[in-house]
């Protein structure tokens, strides 16, 4: 074998990850490889290549003892590592094994004497539900779909007085062998998909599945301060699993409902105030709402609307904080409507004795008039 770099054969850093090093693996592995280049005999060179490269990189204590020896280190004769031996083709296996699907087809399986237990799928359930739930903390009950071992078969999936009978196509194994050039493989049996069996009189109720489909109640505690996007996990509320393996997780996604007065922030509230504009001018005491009763806050006279007035601690304290969020209160002037004849007279009659002052009432609509007739004059 050539003893190049191997972080120079794969095309990588000495940082590389292992993510790296398997894609960069993939990537040559499939461009050199031998049954795709049947007229260039120098793939093979390095496809081997290659693969000795990924063999190191991809084992710990291999690409350690290499980045400090070098080949050396990797060197059964030379004392310092363990060599190839037989170890790191578990993480061949598991890089090559993906290739082996790309260029034939195929899906690869384990040896023989596989299990075939498998882990129940894991659910997701959305949950609306309101900001006061949110903030306090509620417990709800929630209706799911899921599959449950079938009464009628008790999983086995084969008709009542039947059993399930080992697979002809791979004796059991669930694996049968193929051969492509000089690589032998084996692949999942496509009999039996790898269970080593085949159902001859399917059950009625599941249909030779072993499970069926229900639905289950369940009571889903919500710890306060939750937000928008949180996730509660039920462990073992999720699917069961095939052949007696352990059931899936459940996953309660939180999602809050529109309010009517508030938007949440992280663990701040917000809100918009609208006050009169006698109240903005001259000033008083308004009462808001807030998620554990009503406050008061003062107005100082001359208030313009867009300030923002903050209730310290009176916003949501969030499932992994110590402290509460603040209430922000966005001021909003209301212009009056349906105005009586009695009301326009006086607001002339305001707007006629201003008018002398404008700059002193209004300083901000006189500044920027000032900037208007700038902007225009340049």
């Amino acid at each position: 074998m050539s003893k190049r770099d191997y972080y120079e054969i794969l095309g990588l850093n000495r940082d590389a990850s292992e993510e790296e090093i398997k894609k960069a693996y993939r990537k040559l592995a499939m461009k050199h490889h031998p049954d795709r280049n049947p007229d260039n005999p120098g793939a093979e060179d390095k496809f081997k290549e290659a693969k000795e490269a990924y063999e190191i990189l991809s084992d710990g204590q291999k690409r350690a003892a290499y980045d400090q020896f070098g080949h050396a280190g990797i060197d059964p004769q030379s004392g310092m590592g363990g060599g190839f031996g037989g170890a790191g083709m578990g993480g061949f296996a598991d890089a090559f094994g993906g290739i082996f699907d790309e260029i034939f087809g195929g899906h690869r399986g384990g040896g023989g004497g596989r299990s075939n237990v498998y882990r129940g799928a894991d659910l997701r359930y959305n949950l609306e539900i309101s900001l006061e739930q949110a903030a306090h903390g509620t417990e709800t009950k929630i209706r799911i779909p899921t599959m449950e071992v079938c009464g009628s078969c008790q999983g086995s999936g084969a008709k009542a007085g039947t059993q399930p009978k080992t697979c002809p196509t791979c004796s059991g194994s669930g694996q049968v062998r193929l051969q492509q050039g000089f690589f032998s493989i084996q692949q999942t049996c496509p009999k039996c998909h790898g269970t080593g069996r085949f159902i001859p009189d399917p059950c009625g109720t599941c249909h030779g599945a072993g499970r069926i489909k229900q639905h289950k109640t369940l009571a889903v505690k919500i710890p306060a301060g939750v937000d928008e996007g949180d996730r509660i996990r039920l462990a073992g509320e999720g699917e069961h699993g095939v052949n007696g393996g352990p059931p899936g997780d459940l996953y309660v996604q939180i999602h809050l409902k529109s309010h009517p007065v508030f938007q949440r922030d992280h663990n701040d509230l917000h809100c918009e105030m609208p006050i009169s504009f006698t109240t903005a001018a001259l000033g008083g005491d308004i009462e808001i709402p807030t998620l554990d009763g009503a406050a008061k806050i003062k107005i100082p006279s001359e208030t313009q609307s867009g300030r923002v007035f903050r209730l310290r601690g009176k916003g949501i304290k969030g499932v992994r904080s110590h402290t509460h969020g603040d209430l922000l209160c966005h001021v909003v002037v209301e212009t009056p409507v349906n105005l009586t004849e009695r009301q326009r007279e006086l607001l002339q009659e305001l707007e006629e004795i201003s008018r002398d002052n404008d700059a002193t009432h209004n300083p901000r609509a006189r500044s920027w008039m000032d900037k208007v007739k700038e902007f225009f004059g340049q």
